[in-house]
């Protein structure tokens, strides 16, 4: 893989792909699958060294962490929980010697069977799990520890699963601050933390709550919320603690870190959808990609396709369709599923789970299908190379500030 290159990352149900296009963006070549086949809820990469990080499991493997360093040609995995393989293995001698099971301990037990969610801010790597916490790592993903402030949120007795289950699927970070963290959790809302995650604050106010009026929804606005179910949430770039979500119901807008939420779905074809991603240059530019509901099929509006896009952090929106499907289009884009690079004009992707990659390299103008027949898509994420030396800067910074602040168990 050249030093300049961008890959895009794509975490399925049948392991990781990943999907080379070079300096310019072209002649796309499709590498996979990775990670034993392994479901890969989530994968991403440091464009400052290139090693990526896959996270999955399930009730066969067990949760755990794949790494490669190499550019994706090699993987390591890291098995942090059990799963019925162990069972298996440890009631047939046979077996065990098959797959080369050990019955060496693993560091969680039982205690979660998914990592969801990996993030990657000033030297840590953050992981999410199902059910829902938080694990950490100041090893590049050798070893874990849990954040346990978080499981002992006051709150928690009161977590509802969503569709997926309780998930963690969502961590947000400040990249001048490694102690700051926001977290997206299905279905229990956003949570903080400003101290390095010694506290956590639940932040889902409404701005106006009067907006909740006339919902009876459980995952709708009510008492005062947003509703806990969030389904993907991004900061914006800039100093102020900008926030965009996609909800179970709507698209919101926080300009207070969380602090205080905006419905800004007005203009959209409907209130609910995955994905959201916001411009990694300009904080008022974000797509969207709407579905026509949770109880209706959970496919775009009419069965046309489009990704929706706004120029003035949502106060208007505008639907991208060319070259993306029109008639009798049925599938689904998940939270995870879409990326953005940060090259000029931005390129935005999304996967489907139907197998297919799109990309736009003029910020959502025109679609080309540059992906088809892998597996179900679960998430998409960017290596872009090209931000390697913003990343080295960055990091610089982050290494000058005070220790220990970043979360811990």
């Amino acid at each position: 893989m050249s030093e300049n290159s961008l890959t895009v990352l794509v975490g399925t149900t049948k392991g990781v792909f990943l999907i080379d296009g070079g300096t310019d963006r072209s002649g796309w070549t499709v590498r996979g699958p990775f990670c034993d086949s392994w479901p890969i809820n989530h994968v991403i990469g440091d464009p400052a060294t290139g090693t990526l990080w896959a996270g999955g499991g399930g009730q066969w493997e067990g949760a755990g962490l794949w790494r490669s360093s190499d550019g994706g040609e090699s993987w390591q995995v890291t098995r942090l929980t059990t799963g019925q393989r162990d069972e298996w293995a440890a009631n047939d001698p046979d077996f065990a010697e098959m797959i080369g099971w050990t019955g060496a301990p693993l560091p969680f037990t039982d205690l979660f069977a998914q990592i969801w969610s990996l993030h990657y801010a000033h030297g840590t790597l953050y992981a999410g799990t199902k059910p829902a916490g938080l694990l950490v790592s100041y090893d590049q993903g050798g070893s874990w520890s849990e954040v346990e402030s978080l499981r002992k949120h006051p709150s928690a007795d009161s977590w509802n699963p969503g569709g997926a289950g309780l998930v963690l699927h969502t961590v947000v970070s400040d990249p001048a601050d490694p102690g700051k963290l926001w977290l997206g959790i299905s279905a229990a809302g956003v949570f903080a933390t400003e101290d390095g995650g010694a506290s956590w604050e639940r932040r889902n106010r409404l701005s106006n709550a009067a907006a909740c009026e006339g919902h009876d929804h459980p995952a709708a606005p009510s008492g005062g919320e947003t509703g806990h179910c969030v389904h993907n949430m991004m900061r914006a770039p800039g100093t102020e603690d900008l926030l965009y979500q996609q909800n179970h119901h709507g698209v919101w807008r926080s300009a207070d870190g969380g602090r205080s939420w905006d419905d800004i779905t007005e203009g959209l074809p409907s209130t609910f959808g995955f994905p959201i991603r916001v411009h990694p240059r300009d904080p008022n530019t974000l797509w969207t990609l709407p579905l026509n509901g949770d109880s209706v099929g959970r496919f775009p509006p009419d069965a046309a396709a489009a990704v929706w896009r706004s120029r003035d952090g949502g106060q208007s929106w505008q639907a991208m369709r060319a070259g993306l499907p029109q008639e009798a289009c049925f599938f689904t884009v998940l939270r995870q599923a879409m990326a953005v690079d940060a090259q000029d004009p931005v390129g935005v992707y999304f996967g489907t789970n139907s197998g297919s990659v799109f990309a736009s390299l003029d910020e959502g103008d025109s679609w080309t299908e540059i992906a088809r027949h892998l597996p179900t898509i679960l998430a998409v994420e960017l290596l872009d190379r090209s931000a390697r030396s913003r990343t080295a800067t960055a990091r610089q910074d982050s290494d000058a500030a005070p220790a220990g602040t970043a979360p811990g168990p």
